[in-house]
């Protein structure tokens, strides 16, 4: 028996085959557990299962157990063509009878737990979000004889260590996974809803009492914010390579000052105007160099090096050998500025630039001031 999902066809030509999410697999384990524990006999190898996004999928078991009193059964997670971390996970549902009517849903071993106010789920829950939660309630229900109660938990065996290479910690997420979807389904490649992943981290901001962000592209930035600034955890965002997306955001929901802090060669992109800093988006590091040190008066032969650098760390370590750290000083205060306009002119923007030893390079007069506002508090 196979289950259909929709194909997602390719400016190249190439055909992508989408999947199914966590909270898929999590509402077929529980149907499938609640089956297996009140009507007993011989459990199929495959569950039937109904998708917010009106697709009925059915889907192979990869586990099945029934004692007296409890029944376990398990999906395996097929994220389709979609690069997910989480693809090829055990989402198991445990159905325990309960003595009085209704359903209690937890979660267990892997599945994280919220301790951060501004998320979908208030602290102290089951990181279970709120459509999921609703889909395997109404999957249980479908199966759960009349006036009969059972407690549902899911979890994910090695979901804690999975875990800690998503922004789960970044989220205030600890423990294990978050049991995800939105639709049911798992759109491949999708840069949409690698975007919206990232959003969350400003309502955690946001909830915490923070105004002052600072936005780095990835989790080694976040660890030198922490170390070189005045800074909460909660207040440093990742931004990934969407840097553009992530200022509109802030815009959007009132933050009222952002430091870009980060390596050069990243950030030195968003000098140029380009939102989305991925290498196989835009480039222009050393043009950018290049244009700005031309402006500042640096002889033929300065340019003529920046232009051929193999990398913007070579320049740097260049451009601080000779003394023209005023070139890195206009890359930044170009990056800021550059950043405002794409974020609407609702958003104050300071930068600071970073070498990869996570040493501040330079600084524009926003970032100074920035830095000097945050050292008083």
């Amino acid at each position: 028996m196979k289950t259909v999902l929709p194909c997602y066809e390719q400016a190249d030509g190439t055909i992508l085959r989408s999947g199914f999410t966590s909270g898929t697999c999590a509402s077929a384990a529980a149907k499938a557990a609640v089956s297996l524990l009140f009507v007993g006999g011989e459990m199929d190898e495959f569950v039937t299962v109904d998708t917010p996004a009106g697709f009925t999928l059915t889907l192979p078991l990869a586990l099945r157990e029934k004692d007296s009193d409890s029944a376990r059964a398990g999906v395996i997670k097929d994220a389709g063509d979609d690069p997910d971390i989480t693809n090829g996970i055990l989402v198991v549902a445990e159905a325990r009878r309960l003595s009085s009517p209704g359903i209690c849903l937890s979660g267990g071993e892997g599945v994280g737990r919220v301790t951060k106010p501004g998320l979908a789920i208030p602290p102290g829950q089951w990181a279970i979000n709120p459509v999921p939660r609703s889909q395997i309630l109404a999957a249980v229900q479908a199966v759960l004889p009349l006036n009969s109660g059972v407690a549902i938990t899911i979890s994910v065996p090695g979901g804690e260590q999975l875990a800690r290479r998503t922004l789960n910690p970044e989220l205030g997420i600890i423990g294990g996974i978050s049991i995800l979807g939105t639709t049911g389904l798992v759109e491949p490649m999708s840069l949409d809803a690698c975007k919206r992943s990232l959003v969350p981290q400003i309502d955690v901001a946001l909830a915490a009492g923070e105004r002052r962000l600072v936005l780095t592209p990835g989790k080694m930035g976040k660890r030198n914010a922490l170390t070189r600034l005045p800074v909460k955890a909660d207040a440093v965002l990742v931004t990934s390579n969407f840097i553009g997306y992530m200022l509109r955001a802030c815009a959007v929901k009132g933050v009222e000052e952002v430091l870009l802090f980060g390596h050069l060669g990243k950030l030195a992109k968003v000098a140029a105007g380009i939102a989305d800093t991925h290498s196989s988006v835009a480039d222009g590091r050393r043009e950018v160099l290049v244009a700005h040190a031309a402006l500042l008066g640096l002889p033929k032969e300065a340019l003529l090096a920046l232009m051929n650098h193999n990398t913007a760390e070579e320049s740097s370590s260049y451009l601080l050998a000779h003394r023209w750290q005023n070139v890195l000083a206009a890359v930044a205060a170009a990056a800021a500025r550059r950043a405002e306009r794409m974020a609407g002119g609702n958003l104050r923007v300071g930068c600071m630039l970073l070498n990869l030893a996570g040493e501040i390079l330079a600084m524009d007069d926003y970032g100074k001031t920035w830095l000097e506002a945050n050292h008083e508090l």
